[in-house]
């Protein structure tokens, strides 16, 4: 038995016992967000009053009078939605093991597509912000990939015009078992922007160990060693000794995909996608504090509006 993928989480009995009212999600929230007591946004003051106005609390800084509620400032700003609908959200996207499609959440969360897939978005952009800057050490596995395929009547192969290329990295122990990843996507295969991937997701002196691609060469540039490793194609690549870590990753993000998305634009969203597998994949290890760390971080993103989230993601690493 697997100790990680048969650890027991949070059960959904746990999840409604301690987040089944709006009472409770709105504690859990004020604890996130102030763990240490009120912090004025604005000024980070202290001092404070506070206030109720049409059945919502305000809270109002005493230096620089400056009021915010308990959501604003959040990503939960300017939401509709109830505080539980979102907690389901949260819970449902951290504790499924093969991920869910915003038309699954709809039908969990009793709501529109529209309403369901922008939850599910606002929460990869929360999961993007807290691993943009995760960077890998030690040894490293890296290898190519691409995303999406070809549309009807479009392009085949690496010309598809729903093709986006994607560089996998998984850090491991010196036997081999994977810890960390880092999915991204790039705008090309061309040595320098390998290059200027590598400055960003790898710490100096990793040691990459890669297949013969030479783009890969660029993570020189990084001050990391190169292993390159030329193997055959098919079985003799898939079941190589020094890519199992690799390969592993890449067939159950292939899985993710194929069983939990009929299809979305990769060239849009590919980066926000591939941000929820990674931030799945390195809190593997406690999935039962998977959905209060989320919450964390949701208490101190940005609100992004809808126009915001609908913008196209350009790749940005190697750019």
């Amino acid at each position: 038995m697997n100790r990680v993928q048969f650890q027991p989480g949070m059960s959904l009995r746990e999840f409604h016992a301690r987040f089944g009212t709006d009472a409770q999600c709105r504690q859990a929230l004020l604890e996130a967000r102030w763990p240490y007591g009120f912090r004025c946004p604005s000024c980070e003051g202290a001092e404070h009053s506070h206030f109720e106005r049409h059945g919502r609390m305000y809270w109002q800084c005493s230096g620089c009078r400056a009021q915010t509620s308990l959501t604003s400032g959040t990503i939960f700003d300017a939401s509709k939605l109830p505080l539980t609908v979102w907690f389901l959200g949260m819970y449902l996207l951290t504790q499924t093991k093969t991920g869910m499609s915003a038309l699954e959440l709809h039908r969990h969360l009793g709501v529109s597509y529209r309403t369901a897939w922008l939850v599910k978005h606002k929460l990869m952009a929360v999961m993007f912000e807290q691993e943009r800057d995760r960077r890998l050490e030690g040894v490293v596995q890296i290898d190519d990939a691409f995303l999406g395929g070809e549309r009807t009547g479009g392009k085949r192969g690496r010309g598809s015009e729903n093709k986006v290329p994607l560089v996998a990295a998984v850090q491991t122990t010196p036997s081999g078992q994977a810890i960390f990843t880092r999915l991204d996507v790039l705008p090309n295969w061309k040595v320098p922007t390998v290059a200027r991937w590598a400055v960003k997701a790898l710490a100096p002196s990793t040691h990459v160990v890669s297949d013969g691609l030479y783009s890969f060469n660029g993570v020189k540039d990084a001050n990391c060693s190169h292993e390159p490793i030329i193997h055959g194609t098919g079985k003799q690549s898939v079941q190589h000794p020094r890519f199992m870590a690799i390969n592993t990753l890449l067939g159950n993000l292939k899985m993710w995909m194929n069983t939990t998305f009929r299809g979305f634009k990769t060239g849009h969203y590919a980066m926000r996608y591939m941000a929820e597998f990674q931030y799945r994949f390195n809190r593997r290890f406690d999935l039962a504090k998977l959905m209060p760390s989320l919450l964390a971080s949701c208490a101190f993103q940005r609100p992004a509006t809808e126009a915001a989230i609908r913008t196209a993601m350009p790749a940005e690493l190697g750019s």
